[in-house]
């Protein structure tokens, strides 16, 4: 039985870990968005796709690049925390 310390020790891990795994795509969201949304107010031009598409194509290829940090980040949390947690329990 897990008591309440290892609990909420893996919680605050795992929120940390998705906090890491998101922060990229998050933040390439807000850059991209601002810029759009700038040139949309310079330009006077207020087209939906014009935010839209930009943004999805910057959040995929951010995606895309950093699928193996992501990937690695979560296994090795997983390896690390939840394993030994379900063997030891």
């Amino acid at each position: 039985m897990m008591n309440d310390a290892v609990f909420y020790d893996t919680l605050r891990q795992g929120l940390w870990v998705s906090v890491m795994m998101s922060t990229p795509i998050l933040a390439v969201a807000l850059v991209a968005g601002l810029v759009v949304g700038l040139f949309q107010a310079l330009t006077s031009i207020q087209e939906m796709t014009l935010t839209f598409v930009p943004k999805l194509l910057t959040i995929v290829g951010v995606f895309w690049m950093t699928m193996g940090f992501m990937t690695d980040t979560l296994a090795a949390y997983f390896d690390g925390t939840i394993v030994p947690l379900i063997i030891g329990g």
